[in-house]
């Protein structure tokens, strides 16, 4: 009687243990909660795994913090949860979601650098895009160390910071994203540009400054190479270069650009004025793309020393000045 009770106990037992076996498997693998929307969710550093467990249970992405511990410790222990901003999908499931939370794979936000930009408006975009603070991005900017190498004369890494499309973690380290924009560059300015400029006797930091000038006075392609002709015609001659956009640039450290650049800012003194001061500015005024370095490096085989915008993105070119005061006229008449 006494045997037939305790077999019946042992199989209530080991009925019970695979009832529980096949909920907790159940559990473990079904999705967890559904939602319409991706989820973000933020690991703080020097959360546990119970922290983590108790902040996803309030914030209804998981149902019972005890499961999900216990899941845990079975299977994914001793990893502990990476600090980051974790991105989830609909439907969440609990293996799915430890797998995250143990592995690292925080979620990377897609930031596209367009060319042109300074280094100040970098840091505005990446903060936006919430990225990092402008305040701790502007204080790598000015450390110099990443392209003292190539450029020993660079007061910050203005004209380094490559523009390309980026995936960042939230709240990344300012020297790690800076580094990541000048290793960028140091790959897009390889060994045959890199001679190039050897063959030309000009320093790479010459070029880049020639390249974020050629960024800002045009956008089209085919005129690229036309503005670098220019460019390095007047260089040739001891002609100044008379580039609108080194001024913007000067007003804009000051503080003083409204957008509307005036006849009167055409003499100030600024050592960035290059109707002021001749040959290249003191360093680069934007960060240059792949298309106006590759410009600097190759302009093309004409004599012209004068272009002026035909107010419709493209510009007239002259060879003399005679020509270009008619050009003036018939395209800045309005002006």
């Amino acid at each position: 009687m006494i045997l037939k009770a305790f077999k019946l106990a042992l199989l209530s037992v080991n009925v019970l243990f695979f009832w529980l076996a096949a909920w907790f498997v159940l559990e473990y693998r079904a999705p967890l909660i559904t939602f319409g929307e991706p989820v973000f969710f933020e690991v703080e550093k020097g959360w546990g795994m119970g922290a983590v467990a108790r902040r996803l249970e309030e914030d209804g992405l998981i149902r019972r913090r005890e499961t999900f511990l216990a899941a845990y410790f079975l299977f994914h222990s001793p990893r502990g949860p990476k600090a980051g901003e974790y991105r989830f999908t609909s439907p969440v499931r609990m293996h799915a979601l430890l797998e995250s939370l143990t592995a690292g794979r925080v979620h990377l936000h897609p930031v596209t650098v367009p060319e042109g930009l300074t280094g100040m408006e970098i840091a505005s975009l990446l903060e936006e895009k919430g990225v990092l603070a402008a305040r701790d991005f502007l204080d790598a900017f000015s450390r110099t160390e990443l392209i003292s190498d190539w450029d020993p004369e660079a007061p910050d890494l203005e004209g380094y910071l490559f523009p390309e499309t980026y995936h960042f973690t939230k709240n990344s380290e300012a020297d790690e994203t800076a580094a990541r924009m000048v290793g960028q560059f140091k790959s897009a300015f390889d060994s045959g540009r890199r001679r190039r400029a050897e063959e030309m006797g000009r320093p790479i930091r010459d070029i880049v400054i020639l390249a974020s000038l050629i960024e800002k006075e045009t956008s089209l392609p085919e005129e690229r190479e036309l503005v670098s002709a220019v460019f390095h015609n007047r260089l040739k001659i001891g002609m100044k270069l008379d580039c609108d956009p080194t001024i913007i640039y000067a007003l804009k450290r000051e503080g003083g650009f409204d957008g509307d650049l005036k006849y009167r800012d055409l003499r100030l003194d600024n050592p960035y004025n290059t109707y002021r001061y001749s040959g290249l500015p003191p360093g680069p005024i934007c960060n240059p793309g792949r298309e106006a370095l590759e410009a600097a490096l190759f302009p093309a085989s004409e004599p012209f020393l004068y272009f002026v915008s035909k107010n419709d993105g493209s510009h007239h070119f002259s060879l003399n000045y005679r020509e270009h005061r008619d050009a003036v006229r018939k395209f800045q008449q309005r002006r």
